[in-house]
């Protein structure tokens, strides 16, 4: 599972911080809070050759999925991050996941620093971003991820849409008090829909009989029942289980899945590109998880296309066993800054264009439409 950086450094004449707000189509709620808009900054490196690669670091506002803010990564990347990465001017690739890993700051930053750079590297090389990282192209499978609604007959509705739409699977969001019923209509309306639950760690020990309660519906994992420090406790609510624990939260770097990995708190991961740090850093999870006989899927924040896009890149991967959270970009934002936007079929797959880079194009007007700030960087 090794990366083919074919290009070994990339000469940046200029990096430019956009920050953006892009409304989403309804409030997302889940048993953090809610969002009504993405809040995400958009990284544009740009070579002395005039050559243009798109990064995102997208955390959701305020501690809607982590600690990590758009103002904490805003501030990492113009005060530390940015500064660090162009000093000596040409980045070297090959070594770039060991100088992220050894920096100061956010993974989320990170994570949008490493997409530029590797979409510029795939577009100088003239191949797609897959083919830079060792991956296949391939078309990508597409699950949903539903919130918490006010009635179950809302969730029922929004299940019927998105399963209409072709999805492949459903995830639910669960919270005290919007689990087991919702869940139990869900699965006896759609009986043979995949389905899964997330809990976004909203539940403590008191609660351990929750999960017990959901173990008879058959589904396809519970993910992150718990706190993402309470590893040694979902490894005993798992030994009680025959539903697999997924870990979402608790798996935010190799070195809490090892932890994961030697106390059996899962056995599925969830890997986030934003929330581990990269996709090099992803690959790197995917590796060490497969090798301990745990299976994996990419997960979202969710972000805006440039993000998403390269994330389908990763979950192309054989490696991933699971449908993606990558979904349309019309399941959850009135516009994109990407071009084409992001569809799935009617079998649930999104086919990301066989080009350089993503595929996909980023709409400078849309980027400017939509911008709140601008830093630049030379």
């Amino acid at each position: 599972m090794s990366t083919s950086l074919v290009q070994q450094s990339v000469s940046i004449k200029s990096v430019v911080l956009h920050r953006v707000r892009v409304p989403f189509v309804e409030p997302f709620r889940i048993s953090n809070g809610v969002v009504a808009e993405k809040d995400s900054i958009l990284i544009e490196a740009r070579t002395e050759a005039n050559l243009v690669g798109w990064g995102e670091c997208s955390p959701m506002s305020g501690s809607f999925y982590s600690a990590t803010t758009p103002d904490n990564s805003w501030e990492a990347l113009t005060q530390e991050l940015i500064p660090q990465i162009l000093h000596g001017k040409s980045v070297d690739l090959n070594n770039l996941l060991n100088r992220l890993r050894a920096m100061r700051g956010d993974a989320f930053a990170k994570a949008g620093i490493e997409g530029a750079f590797l979409e510029l590297s795939a577009r100088q090389n003239g191949i797609g971003l897959c083919d830079l990282l060792g991956i296949k192209h391939c078309p990508v499978a597409s699950g949903v991820a539903i919130g918490i609604f006010d009635t179950i007959e809302e969730l029922l509705q929004r299940v019927r849409q998105y399963v209409e739409q072709g999805y492949q699977r459903v995830k639910v969001k669960i919270q005290p008090g919007w689990d087991v019923e919702p869940v139990r209509a869900v699965r006896e309306q759609f009986p043979k829909v995949p389905l899964m639950v997330d809990a976004n760690a909203a539940y403590s020990l008191a609660d351990e009989m929750l999960p017990l309660e959901l173990d008879r519906f058959g589904l396809m994992m519970i993910e992150q029942p718990f706190a993402a420090e309470a590893i040694d406790e979902a490894g005993e609510l798992q030994a009680n289980l025959r539903t697999p624990l997924c870990a979402d939260e608790s798996a935010e770097s190799l070195t809490s899945l090892k932890q994961i990995i030697g106390r059996k708190a899962a056995r599925i991961i969830n890997i986030k590109v934003q929330r581990v740090g990269g996709m090099l850093e992803g690959l790197s999870m995917l590796q060490t998880a497969r090798a301990a006989g745990l299976e994996c899927w990419v997960g979202t924040m969710p972000e805006l296309g440039i993000a998403s896009a390269q994330g389908l890149h990763l979950a192309m991967h054989s490696g991933f066993s699971f449908p993606t959270d990558i979904e349309a970009s019309t399941r959850w934002y009135t516009d994109d800054v990407i071009e084409p936007f992001i569809e799935i079929d009617r079998d649930g797959f999104i086919h990301v264009p066989k080009d350089v880079g993503s595929g996909f194009t980023v709409s400078r007007e849309k980027v400017e439409k939509y911008t709140t700030a601008v830093e630049m960087f030379e």
